[in-house]
């Protein structure tokens, strides 16, 4: 099959170079040989596809009109048939092969077309508009005009929401309320459009009746199949959920991953370490859940990455609930070290990584909210409680994370009327995490070098004296930063808030 697809191709462009470059010059002959070796070649994998049934007319309708083009050449050739006979032929004949192959390849969508609502089950209403196509210009609101109306037109005339949505030229849509359901739909899909293209050899497809959707629609095995497909737990408001989070490969940002993943959300894991990432991600799906993650290499100082991120994730999961901008990095130092460049760095990452995070996942959450009236997404930025007071020589972190807490209470305003909730989380130390634990680039050691602990000779002096600062005499943990995490989303009155997560270190006046 594939060796017969290249030659068929090859030969295609060698007809096609011929016609246009000299076809009415060329030796007739050679010409028209071509087009013999096509035909053959192109009916040659269509007897490839139905040998096992024993139907073999296309493969001698190839060779028969081919037989006919070599024997007007050759008339052509000795004189019998005028030369001026190719100036008619020649276009007719590349137009009727354009024609055939066009309706080979076309043929089995033909007949989708006429089954395909007949062989799928009624669906389950969804959630949301389950779509965003994105130009370079934004959303393109004419192609979302022109579907939402297709789409009431057809739950009216149907009386159900289809589980299959194809847009012409873009793609198709699988809709269900959890993804391992949404993968047995594109499934069903598939196998329906092998049905329909090998069928169409043997007398094309036979529909089911009325009566027949009926039954396997209400049949017990079926329904039992659809509830298996929804996962267990239905008083998780968060199942099915989709959630981005930025740095999500290691540290808080993997420990709020696989937290929401375990609650049965869609997780999106960005970061640049695709290493880490892709291995995370890895563990994750070996779970056995109807939810899935993936990983998406991500620069969020980059603002393409960023977009990049926002339209892949609505590619592989159909929207966006949770944009969670974790992503950040740290480099102590006074006036006296702190390079420009460096500083530049850690405002990219910090401050314009968030920026970029809420500019582009919020123009996917205004138009799913603006198609469900009752319905709320999250922005939420990992802060940190340098955001909320001064932290001595670390004024390049401790500013960005200033700014962050300004631009959460900005988007707020902003994002309200769209139900846009945007609100900044500001945990203590995680001392446990890479961030300060790392023995050659975390904040222990980076600390110690640059002397901003007064007398400490080694790293648990460091500890310590960070330790002895919180009242609760202990750093912030991952299950500290969940509780915040999972207020914000579930509360449906707050927003543009900072919220310490500090054990009483930072405490709000």
């Amino acid at each position: 099959m594939v060796l017969s697809n290249f030659f068929r191709r090859t030969l295609t462009g060698v007809w096609i170079v011929l016609f246009i470059f000299g076809g009415f010059w060329l030796h007739p002959i050679s010409f028209f040989l071509t087009g013999l070796i096509l035909l053959i070649g192109t009916q040659y994998e269509y007897y490839l596809m139905i040998s096992n049934t024993g139907v073999k007319p296309q493969m001698l309708t190839g060779i028969f009109t081919g037989l006919i083009a070599y024997i007007l050449s050759t008339l052509i050739a000795a004189g019998k048939i005028p030369s001026n006979f190719l100036l008619i032929l020649i276009p007719l004949m590349s137009v009727i092969m354009i024609v055939e192959l066009y309706r080979k390849q076309e043929k089995p969508f033909d007949s989708l077309a006429h089954t395909f609502f007949s062989v799928l089950f009624t669906a389950v209403p969804f959630s949301m508009l389950p779509f965003a196509a994105f130009s370079r210009n934004g959303l393109d609101s004419r192609i979302l005009e022109s579907f939402k109306g297709q789409l009431e037109r057809f739950i009216r005339e149907y009386n159900f929401v289809p589980k299959i949505i194809v847009i012409k030229d873009m793609g198709l849509l699988a809709v269900e309320d959890s993804y391992a359901a949404a993968e047995s739909v594109l499934d069903v899909y598939e196998d329906l459009i092998r049905i329909c293209h090998y069928s169409s050899h043997c007398r094309g497809a036979r529909l089911l009746t009325p009566d027949q959707i009926s039954f396997i629609d209400k049949w017990e095995v079926e329904n039992y199949r659809r509830k298996v497909a929804q996962g267990e737990d239905t008083r998780n408001n968060l199942k099915n959920k989709i959630a981005i989070v930025t740095g999500g490969a290691q540290g808080f940002g993997a420990g709020i991953a696989e937290a929401l993943y375990a609650l049965k959300v869609n997780m999106v894991v960005a970061d640049l370490n695709e290493e880490a990432g892709l291995k995370f991600v890895l563990e994750l799906n070996k779970q056995k859940s109807s939810n899935r993650a993936v990983f998406i290499k991500t620069d969020v100082s980059d603002p393409e990455s960023v977009r990049n991120l926002i339209i892949s994730t609505v590619r592989e999961f159909g929207g966006l609930d949770i944009m969670i901008s974790n992503a950040g990095i740290l480099r102590a130092g006074g006036l006296d070290e702190m390079e420009p460049d460096l500083f530049s760095k850690t405002t990219d990452v910090n401050y314009n990584g968030y920026f970029y995070c809420v500019k582009y996942a919020s123009e996917v959450m205004k138009l799913q909210n603006r198609e469900k009236s009752d319905y709320f997404a999250d922005i939420i930025q990992i802060n940190s409680k340098s955001g909320l007071r001064g932290s001595n020589r670390n004024f390049a972190y401790a500013g960005a994370k200033f700014g962050g807490i300004g631009l959460t209470q900005s988007f707020a305003m902003e994002l309200a009327p769209h139900r846009i909730k945007v609100n900044s989380i500001c945990p203590g130390n995680f001392y446990e995490g890479p961030l300060w634990s790392d023995p050659h680039t975390g904040l222990f050691v980076q600390y110690l070098k640059t002397g901003k602990v007064p007398g400490a000779k080694n790293i648990e002096d460091v500890r310590k004296f960070y330790e002895n600062q919180v009242p609760m005499k202990r750093g912030c943990r991952l299950e500290d930063v969940m509780k915040a995490v999972l207020y914000v989303i579930d509360q449906k009155y707050e927003t543009g808030q900072a919220i310490p997560v500090t054990g009483g270190q930072v405490m709000l006046g």
